[in-house]
């Protein structure tokens, strides 16, 4: 019976220990400031795309020609309405 006891209190124990590490790893996570927004990320997208379509542009003007065959031929299929 000791032995079942201690068994039981060793296992409780161990889950009040679980609990305070789940418990101190949540506010870590809450209290973190570390961390990059929605808006950084969105930022950084509407760069790049911006950016791309200027060098694309650039390399339009330079060369006067299409750089990119295959995608106009596609979106010429995609928009040729046949009846």
């Amino acid at each position: 019976m000791k032995n079942f006891m201690n068994n039981a209190k060793n296992k409780a124990n161990g889950m009040v220990i679980k609990m305070q590490m789940m418990k101190a790893n949540a506010k870590n996570a809450l209290c973190n400031e570390r961390g990059e927004n929605y808006v950084d990320s969105g930022v950084k997208i509407l760069i790049a795309v911006v950016l791309g379509a200027l060098l694309l542009a650039g390399l339009y003007a330079l060369f006067n020609d299409t750089i990119m065959p295959t995608l106009v031929q596609r979106i010429e299929d995609m928009f040729d309405y046949a009846g």
